[in-house]
């Protein structure tokens, strides 16, 4: 086996900050809606939204059309503000001599573009929901990935969600759940420890 291990990650909760309720209930805050009323709506287009059926800019029109008050600008600055970058992010370097990386997230885009240049170069392919049409845990999305994955090699997917981890296991990943206190890294600089 002259390939390396591959190394696939999610993004939000094992990268970079999950999209926080403190993001969305300044949100809330600020379009003048009380904040369950404005997640239950979302939670009715978020699945297109991840999907790409609803592009970012018909987003902003309906979050427009149902809270006048939005401003799309506010939302973005807010967006900044309040996505931190996880410790894992501070290993990408490392594990990329070590694996050949690759990203799969449930996301727009244009929502984590500043963060993208410093994935980029560590990545061998980047997978984002809103860009390819499936999202987690579709099945179809995993196997988008795995089209960008060499083969026979160990294969290692880590989420912070378990729901996302089981068409992973049925593709023959192995997988890991990150967890809040990243302990999950040291797990991951264990097994590549293990494949050399």
């Amino acid at each position: 086996m002259d390939s390396k291990p591959q190394l696939v990650l999610d993004l939000a909760g094992v990268l970079i900050t999950n999209l926080s309720s403190s993001f969305w209930q300044e949100l809330a805050s600020y379009a003048g809606t009380p904040f369950p009323v404005l997640i239950e709506q979302l939670s009715g287009i978020r699945k297109d939204l991840w999907t790409g059926s609803m592009t970012e800019e018909q987003f902003w029109i309906w979050m427009q059309t149902q809270y006048p008050n939005m401003d799309k600008m506010y939302a973005y600055e807010l967006l900044e503000k309040t996505t931190e970058l996880l410790p894992a992010m501070h290993r990408l370097e490392r594990w990329s001599k070590q694996a050949e990386l690759h990203l799969l997230s449930n996301h727009c885009q244009e929502w984590i573009q500043p963060i993208l240049p410093l994935i980029q170069p560590y990545c061998k392919s980047i997978t984002i929901s809103n860009q390819v049409g499936y999202c987690k845990p579709n099945i179809e999305i995993y196997e988008l990935v795995q089209s960008h994955l060499a083969r026979d090699v160990r294969i290692i997917y880590v989420d912070d969600q378990a729901k996302n981890l089981k068409p992973a296991a049925e593709l023959g990943w192995e997988t890991l759940l990150a967890d809040e206190q990243h302990q999950w890294i040291a797990e991951i600089d264990e097994w590549l420890t293990d494949q050399r």
